[in-house]
C-alpha cells in the first residue's frame, strides 16, 4: 500500500512538473514573439522618423508632387492609430508603397539625386529598410517557434487549457510584389 501512494506521489509531481515546465515555456515564447514586433516597431519608427526630413528636403524641389507627400503623411498617421500587429503591419505597407513612389520620382530627378540632404536621408533610409527586413525576418522566426510549440503535443494541451493561440506572420500587402508606377507627365 506504501508503495503505490509512493508511485502515485512521483506521478502527480511529474505531471505538475511537466505542466509547470510547458506553461513556463509557452510564456516565455509569447514574450519572446511580442519582443520581436517591438523590434520591428523600432525600425519603423526610425524609417517614419526620416521620412519627414526627406520629404520636406525633395518638397522644396518639387511642389507638383504634393499627392505623394499626403499619401505618406497619411500612411504614418495609420500606423500611429493601428492597434493589432495586423493593422500595423497593413499601415507600414501602405507607407512603404507611398515611399518607393517617392524614391522613384527622386531617381528620376537628377537634381533631386544631387542634393547632398537627399543623398543623406536616401542612405539613412536605405539602411533603415534593411533593418526592418532583418527585423521581420526575426519577427517572423520567434512566431514560428511558437507556434510550433503551441501545436505539438504534449505542450499542445497546456497552450490551451491556458489560453495561448497562433501568432500572425507578418506578410506582404497584396500587390506588393508590383513595383510603383510613377506618372511623372501630369
Amino acid at each position: 500500500m506504501k508503495r503505490s501512494w509512493i508511485i502515485i506521489g512521483i506521478i502527480v509531481a511529474a505531471v505538475v512538473i511537466f505542466f509547470w515546465t510547458a506553461y513556463n515555456k509557452l510564456v516565455t515564447a509569447n514574450e519572446q514573439v511580442d519582443n520581436q514586433w517591438a523590434q520591428v516597431e523600432t525600425q519603423y519608427q526610425r524609417r517614419f522618423d526620416l521620412i519627414p526630413n526627406l520629404v520636406e528636403s525633395v518638397k522644396g524641389m518639387m511642389a507638383q508632387e504634393q499627392k505623394i507627400f499626403g499619401d505618406l503623411a497619411e500612411a504614418r498617421t495609420k500606423y500611429s492609430g493601428a492597434q493589432t500587429v495586423n493593422e500595423k503591419a497593413e499601415a507600414a505597407t501602405q507607407v512603404e508603397s507611398a515611399l518607393s513612389r517617392l524614391l522613384v520620382i527622386v531617381e528620376n530627378y537628377p537634381e533631386l539625386k544631387s542634393s547632398e540632404n537627399v543623398q543623406t536621408l536616401m542612405s539613412q533610409l536605405e539602411g533603415t529598410e534593411n533593418r526592418i527586413s532583418v527585423e521581420r525576418k526575426r519577427f517572423n522566426d520567434t512566431v514560428q517557434g511558437y507556434n510550433l510549440m503551441i501545436k505539438r503535443i504534449p505542450t499542445r494541451w497546456v497552450a490551451g487549457m491556458f489560453g495561448f493561440s497562433a501568432k500572425n506572420y507578418f506578410e506582404a500587402a497584396q500587390g506588393a510584389e508590383n513595383a510603383p508606377k510613377v506618372e511623372l507627365t501630369k
